[in-house]
């Protein structure tokens, strides 16, 4: 009976401990200072102003970044810097290796006591904003203390300058500053709402793609507005034609990046230089190139100010395709006319700007091209 008490006992003291492994937290390692150490000197071990084993921290934090910002204090830092240059060393997520290593050389130049415009910023700050930006509040992100500098040069209304550096002009890339910092100065010169500034940018950003010549010298605007409003009708309107698109041709045209664009006609683009007698310019040439897309079709009826764009559903069930007559001069291409030729290759209809006829020049030059392509004129 002593025995059966004794090995119940035993029993009952191993399920306890058992227990108690089970629901006890594991004893938590030690911040790891050498790696603190390591990540922080990595890429800057000959700009050290102390020597890494003189660091004696008295932290208890087990945060990686924590102890890597703690590491390049001790490492860099003479002076004081702002908390935004400090934060790369917490927290990188996102970043490309490039920036990362950009954002850490600032700091430690700005750590060690040294010109940060000679040394770095100079190739996309002047010494005036390089100075705004050490001295940016602590709570704003890298590129929003950035672009708040670059504002404040332009400004002196910080509300404006905070609203600039807070749209979407803040995440444009850093190569193409010269155009984005003349976006800037245009936003600083007529205030606007974040929302209108972010709105803006995407029109801007599609000109720039567009034409990388694109600048803002000039405009207002209320004309932008309306520029940037006639950019989203156009969205819309080739929006509408892939749907039509992918209607027509079905499970064929339905692939997420699939253009809206058609067969079209058969017939070839066609292309006639004056000769030097006849020619009002010299390398006068005319084209008439077919419109077999979305965007060129929109971008058409714009231009011209007529209804071009409606005809899409004709020309993706083929019973219709539409040409554009332009004159090129020198680099500079003007839309003359739009032309509907049907399944019988049959002009239908001859358009200019506004709905406009042909005049007798335009008509000389259409008679060449349906005689050089077989099209019948009315």
């Amino acid at each position: 009976m002593i025995q059966r008490r004794q090995d119940a006992e035993r029993e009952r003291i191993q399920r306890c401990e058992a227990a108690l492994r089970r629901t006890s937290l594991p004893a938590r390692a030690a911040p790891d200072f050498d790696r603190a150490l390591d990540d922080a000197m990595r890429g800057h071990a000959g700009e050290t102003v102390r020597e890494p084993h003189t660091w004696q921290p008295r932290m208890k934090s087990r945060d990686a970044g924590r102890l890597r910002l703690a590491a390049a204090r001790h490492l860099f830092a003479r002076y004081p810097v702002t908390p935004v240059l400090e934060r790369i060393w917490q927290d990188d997520a996102g970043l490309a290796a490039d920036e990362i290593r950009l954002r850490r050389r600032w700091y430690v130049i700005a750590a060690r006591g040294g010109s940060l415009y000679k040394e770095g910023a100079g190739a996309w700050l002047t010494r005036k904003e390089v100075h705004a930006f050490l001295q940016s509040p602590a709570h704003l992100a890298f590129d929003t203390a950035f672009w708040l500098a670059i504002a404040r040069s332009f400004t002196s209304d910080p509300a404006t300058a905070l609203r600039v550096a807070r749209s979407k002009i803040a995440r444009a890339p850093r190569g193409d500053i010269v155009f984005w910092r003349e976006v800037a100065r245009f936003f600083c010169a007529h205030t606007a709402p974040v929302e209108t500034i972010d709105d803006l940018c995407d029109y801007l950003q599609a000109c720039r793609q567009q034409d990388p010549g694109y600048c803002l010298a000039g405009r207002t605007l209320p004309a932008l507005l309306r520029r940037m409003h006639e950019w989203h009708r156009d969205i819309a309107a080739i929006e509408r034609i892939e749907a039509l698109r992918r209607r027509a041709f079905g499970r064929a045209a339905r692939g997420p990046a699939a253009p809206a664009t058609w067969p079209g006609s058969p017939l070839a683009d066609w292309e006639w230089a004056p000769s030097t007698r006849e020619a009002k310019a010299r390398g006068e040439r005319y084209v008439v190139r077919q419109l077999k897309q979305a965007e060129d079709l929109v971008l058409e009826s714009r231009a011209m100010r007529h209804c071009v764009s409606t005809y899409a559903g004709k020309c993706l069930a083929g019973q219709a395709s539409i040409w554009s007559l332009r004159r090129c001069v020198q680099g500079r291409v003007d839309r003359l006319l739009t032309v509907e030729v049907d399944a019988r290759n049959v002009a239908v209809q001859v358009r200019g700007f506004g709905n406009r006829l042909a005049d007798a020049l335009e008509r000389n030059v259409l008679e060449r091209w349906a005689q050089a392509r077989g099209i019948t004129l009315r």
